[in-house]
């Protein structure tokens, strides 16, 4: 495809067939996604009826190997290559007419010379052009292809004409022009300006090659298969660790730089790195089927889709090459009217950079360049957006409104503070409260486990778990309790040290879980447990603060909780105790009031908030239920990057409306001056090579000011 047009072409032939329920085209990374009834059509008939309208199309299969991916990259690396092949010979050969027409006094044979370097360059370099601008024609559209090849066959053939026939010219006093200069310069600045162009849309596609290039090379692999991963290696599949361990660089899908250590029961990821261990990994899912994969397919489908801005640029471009070669016409006979005595000549000039000048590729690619550049950044920071309307309304967001556990929380409980009682006896009861925790089956046990780090296991005897309140067990020879405050005033120990029942009373406000450990005789211990906010919560809403974006809070947690998370991140506004239905009923009210909401959340919880919000961001390491409500997955657990999305995709539509204000405003000036508006006054006539330059220029500005986003 070489245009706007171009696109709309491919678009609307493919929403023409039977079974088709949509289609999307996209210029910049020369992909369709098409949703079909395969009862009604196959992808083998779409691709039939793409090459009745003139175009190629390679169809992308359920295939595991990513040999589809392979072959659509070795298409785009041959067509690369034979684009740069031909536009070095059309320089050269360019250079060379241009040369000899104006740097050479007139010599017997010069324009033959001329029409046999020209001939090679337009007809051989330039087979492209004509090739799909007239198959374009004979299908009933035209494109950039075809307003190529027009105002190239003109100047061609005009001064073929000339060079045979100077007596239809001079019998009537005028001299007859040889413009092959022109027609060479054309298709030499032209396919500059594609070679530039198709670098640079490879470019912006980089981040999907780099995803593709992550993918182990497996044999057939099925699920409940084991393997081995060697140090080194990378993990061939998504599976659980059945025996080993080691440490796993999971950078390039978390983009967290610290290696994770995996042990048997741990999840890895197709594409990690595993570093220094070995370990049997049992397959859940290969191939196509793996995390890897549906990232790829996710940021795929995202660069293909259009914003709604597109969609009237599309419209737009659809009509807009007709129009162009309407005001050729008319430029051509304006001038014969006009001006009688040279206007065939000056007319079929001007008809030729109208025609050249005006080519839609710069309106064509401002937006979907700027897309798949914006996508793309974000995908490499760790931001997967499900489509193009997503990404440009996340500028538009004024309140995010944020879930608690697993979202601004690390949603896994942790021990954060803890008193024990001065007595003789603090590293025995340490061990009992260890001991008791460990043949605890709770989930509250492991944390304060992990909290008593150090501690010795001593033998345990009469160990009872008492629901709802805590454990009990026998610790050399003293029967100690673990439990809440329910479970103390049951046993009602005869002493509870001041300091330890102040610690009990401040805690139990800032709404975190109690686990006392005592006797019957005294209490010896109090640990506090709560899910701890997630480091760089704070800043991160901090941040949106300063965008000027309001934060909300919404959890089902107790109020005391929702307070201190509150407090401890700088929200303002929350509210606890909230049911899933009424998350969806409370984003609807703000939305209601006229306000742009994002949802964060990570839970099932979440999934009616999620879709309900006009910017559903989930969290990553949440349930793929919610993944699948939100239009934008944050990979990595890191609140920041929701502020990083927003100002991404404020540069993206910002980049986007400077790509469309100087693509309408290069054609709307050009025009009028290739037309000749400016001869009358200044005696000032575009030349058609001057022309192609421009308009090849246009383009390389737009796809250069769209690559600045990958910085």
């Amino acid at each position: 495809m070489g245009c706007a047009a171009c696109v709309a072409r491919v678009e609307n032939t493919l929403r023409q067939q039977s079974g088709v329920q949509d289609a999307r085209v996209s210029l910049a990374s020369n992909t369709a996604s098409v949703d079909f009834d395969p009862a009604v059509c196959s992808p083998e008939g779409l691709r039939d009826a793409v090459r009745n309208a003139g175009y190629e199309l390679l169809v992308d299969g359920d295939d595991e190997d990513g040999s589809s991916f392979d072959e659509a990259e070795k298409a785009q690396e041959d067509t690369l290559r034979a684009l740069r092949k031909d536009t070095v010979i059309s320089v050269v050969l360019a250079v060379l007419v241009m040369l000899i027409s104006m740097g050479f006094k007139d010599f017997p044979g010069k324009g033959f010379v001329l029409w046999a370097l020209a001939t090679p360059a337009v007809g051989w370099t330039g087979r492209r052009f004509f090739k799909a601008g007239f198959r374009g024609l004979a299908h009933g559209a035209a494109n950039m292809d075809t307003l190529v090849a027009l105002s190239v066959s003109i100047s061609y053939l005009f001064s073929v004409f000339n060079l045979l026939f100077p007596g239809v010219w001079t019998s009537r006093g005028m001299e007859p022009h040889l413009y092959f200069e022109s027609s060479t310069m054309i298709v030499a600045f032209i396919l500059v300006g594609r070679l530039i162009e198709e670098k640079a849309k490879m470019r912006t596609g980089s981040a999907v090659r780099g995803l593709q290039k992550l993918q182990p090379s497996i044999g057939d692999v099925r699920p409940g298969d084991v393997l081995t991963v060697k140090p080194g290696d990378a993990v061939p599949v998504d599976g659980i660790i059945e025996s080993g361990e080691s440490y796993v660089d999971e950078s390039m899908l978390t983009g967290e730089p610290m290696p994770v250590l995996k042990k048997a029961g741990d999840k890895v990821y197709a594409g990690t790195l595993n570093q220094n261990g070995s370990f049997m990994v049992r397959t859940v899912s290969a191939g196509a089927k793996t995390l890897l994969s549906s990232i790829i397919d996710m940021v795929r489908e995202a660069q293909g889709s259009k914003s709604p801005v597109q969609r009237l640029v599309d419209k737009i471009a659809a009509v807009f090459v007709p129009v162009i070669m309407g005001i050729s016409v008319l430029t051509l006979i304006g001038w014969i009217v006009l001006s009688p005595e040279d206007g065939v000549t000056m007319g079929l000039l001007s008809m030729v950079s109208v025609l050249v000048i005006a080519c839609p590729c710069s309106l064509g690619l401002a937006t979907p360049t700027a897309v798949v550049a914006g996508i793309g950044k974000a995908a490499s920071e760790g931001i997967l957006v499900k489509d193009a309307a997503s990404l440009e309304s996340a500028s538009k967001v004024d309140i995010v409104v944020m879930d608690k556990t697993g979202t601004l929380t690390k949603g896994k409980p942790a021990v954060t503070d803890s008193i024990w009682a001065d007595t003789p006896r603090s590293g025995e009861v340490r061990d009992a409260l260890y001991s008791l925790e460990k043949r605890s089956g709770h989930p509250l046990a492991s944390a304060i486990a992990r909290s008593l780090a150090g501690a010795k296991i001593e033998p345990v005897s009469e160990f009872k778990s008492i629901s709802g309140k805590g454990v009990e067990g026998i610790v050399g020879g003293v029967r100690y309790f673990a439990g809440n405050e329910a479970l103390l005033g049951e046993v009602r120990p005869l002493r509870v040290p001041s300091a330890l029942d102040e610690s009990i009373l401040r805690w139990r406000e800032e709404g975190k879980t109690l686990v006392i450990l005592f006797d019957e005789k005294e209490v010896y211990g109090v640990v506090a447990i709560s899910d701890t906010v997630r480091e760089g919560a704070a800043a991160a809403v901090q941040s949106l603060f300063r965008r000027g974006v309001q934060v909300h809070l919404l959890t089902g947690d107790t109020p005391e909780s929702a307070e201190r998370t509150a407090r401890e991140t700088g929200i303002e506004v929350f509210k606890a105790g909230v049911l899933p239905g009424e998350k969806s009923d409370y984003i609807a009210s703000l939305q209601a009031a006229g306000h742009r909401v994002a949802m964060v959340g990570d839970g099932i919880n979440d999934s009616a908030a999620l879709a309900r919000a006009d910017l559903g961001i989930a969290m990553g390491s949440g349930s793929d239920i919610a993944m699948d409500s939100a239009m934008v997955t944050i990979v990595r657990p890191d609140i920041s990057l929701v502020a990083s999305l927003m100002r991404l995709s404020s540069k993206t539509v910002r980049i986007i409306k400077e790509n469309l204000f100087w693509a309408f405003l290069y054609n709307i000036l050009a025009v009028p001056v290739a037309a000749g508006v400016l001869y009358p006054f200044s005696g000032f006539l575009l030349s058609p090579m001057i022309a192609a330059a421009c308009m090849a220029l246009s383009s390389i500005t737009v796809v250069s000011n769209s690559l600045r986003l990958r910085r």
